[in-house]
């Protein structure tokens, strides 16, 4: 798992051995990956949306013996593509209008939709704090290359915002992995195009640059849930021939971004074992640089979506109880 060479990545940089996983992961990793084969090639795209749909949360799963009322519904699409499908699910013990958690669904752009394992964290942290969830099923590469996903994302936003029953001032969108990149696109473009007002951003191991040459992704190439490896098949999917050239724009590959400021606050979380990781720390160390509000939590010994996987772990409870209390002091604001 660790080896003892030391890798080459960007520039020569010299990386060492990936860190130590944490003493609760090993093992599970072990027999996920013993499990799920890797890392992510276009023949396995099929293989994943599989296991999404044998995976995916049921109609009483998500209402929580009535914890929670559930619509799904289709909403108007970008301008010229069709609507988006999204998943509402309400408060049934408090009065609107609601805060509202908008997810955007992980998945290495080509699989995963919007009744996925990570909707339970989203509901789990809404339940406590009486908010609505809606989760967005956008199109998923390579069949609709970008910007088909971020602009779903961004259409299924606007409706959010200007729906009966939800708060507009109070609107977080959060993401795990691909998840986690369209959570900071569409953050960048709602800045950008003067749209809905975000109260805050949540991005859980976010996907965030398409050059895939951060010390931390030849790092933990051949390594972990999510390697370099998958990494450049998930962004090959998304942009083909122009992944890693200059043709690629920041709201698709956040870390492209030039200017970070007048960002909604952002809470960013990763695991020190994984590929995403210097991106991640990067990206929030940017925000600060630029005037910017963001809370960053690197879990030791973590690998990627380490608290889906194994969410009895000490460490994962810890990210899980973070991203709550993150959300309840932003909303307490």
């Amino acid at each position: 798992m660790t080896g003892t060479i030391a890798r080459t990545g960007s520039e020569g940089t010299r990386v060492g051995p990936p860190p130590p996983l944490d003493h609760e992961l090993a093992a599970p990793l072990r027999d996920i990956l013993a499990d799920l084969g890797g890392p992510l090639t276009p023949e396995l795209i099929a293989d994943r949306r599989a296991r999404t749909v044998a995976g995916s949360l049921s109609d009483e799963d998500i209402r929580r013996g009535g914890a929670f009322e559930l619509r799904e519904l289709w909403v108007p699409g970008p301008p010229g593509a069709p609507d988006v499908p999204v998943l509402v699910c309400r408060p049934t013990a408090t009065p609107g209008p609601h805060p509202v958690l908008y997810n955007t669904h992980g998945g290495g752009m080509v699989a995963g939709n919007n009744r996925t394992v990570e909707l339970a964290g989203e509901l789990d942290r809404a339940q406590e704090l009486q908010l609505a969830v809606v989760a967005v099923d956008y199109r998923l590469a390579p069949e609709n290359p970008d910007p088909a996903p971020l602009e779903d994302c961004y259409a299924a936003l606007e409706w959010v915002a200007g729906e009966p029953g939800f708060d507009p001032a109070r609107i977080v969108i959060s993401g795990n992995s691909a998840g986690g990149c369209l959570a900071a696109g569409v953050s960048l473009l709602a800045r950008d195009r003067g749209g809905p007002a975000l109260l805050g951003q949540m991005l859980q191991c976010p996907m965030l640059d398409d050059r895939c040459d951060t010390p931390s992704s030849f790092q933990m190439e051949g390594v972990g849930l999510w390697d370099r490896l998958s990494d450049l098949a998930g962004w090959t999917a998304l942009l083909g021939e122009r992944r890693g050239t200059g043709d690629v724009s920041p709201y698709t590959a956040p870390a492209r971004a030039d200017d970070l400021a007048g960002l909604p606050p952002a809470f960013i979380d990763v695991g020190s074992v994984e590929a995403l990781r210097d991106e991640a720390v990067e990206y929030a160390s940017r925000i600060w640089r630029a005037g910017g509000e963001a809370e960053l939590h690197v879990w030791s010994g973590a690998f990627h979506s380490f608290d889906e996987w194994v969410p009895d772990a000490v460490v994962s409870k810890t990210a899980q109880r973070a991203r709550l209390d993150w959300l309840r002091r932003l909303l307490a604001r």
